[in-house]
């Protein structure tokens, strides 16, 4: 049983890309569960659209450039769909 390149690579761009957000910007307990996911996916889209177009940073037929890119738009819109639930204040009891 053979496994593609392109899962397992988008898995560590999407894991890397993820962590490196939550290492800027802290922990996001809340939205930790849906970002991880979420920067994978978008590496793996990421690489599918880079597999038909010019990226400099290529490892073997991975488009490294365009994971890394998508990665960060799945992040970006965990963020901002996060932003527009109500805001949590006070204790939960």
């Amino acid at each position: 049983m053979d496994v593609a390149p392109a899962p397992i690579l988008s898995a560590l761009v999407g894991i890397a890309n993820a962590a490196l957000f939550v290492l800027i910007f802290g922990s996001a307990r809340a939205r930790l569960v849906l970002l991880f996911p979420a920067a994978i996916l978008g590496a793996f889209a990421g690489q599918a659209i880079g597999a038909h177009l010019a990226d400099p940073f290529r490892i073997g037929d991975f488009a490294l450039l365009w994971a890394s890119g998508f990665a960060w738009l799945g992040i970006v819109i965990v963020v901002l769909v996060s932003q527009l639930g109500p805001a949590r204040t006070g204790r939960r009891r």
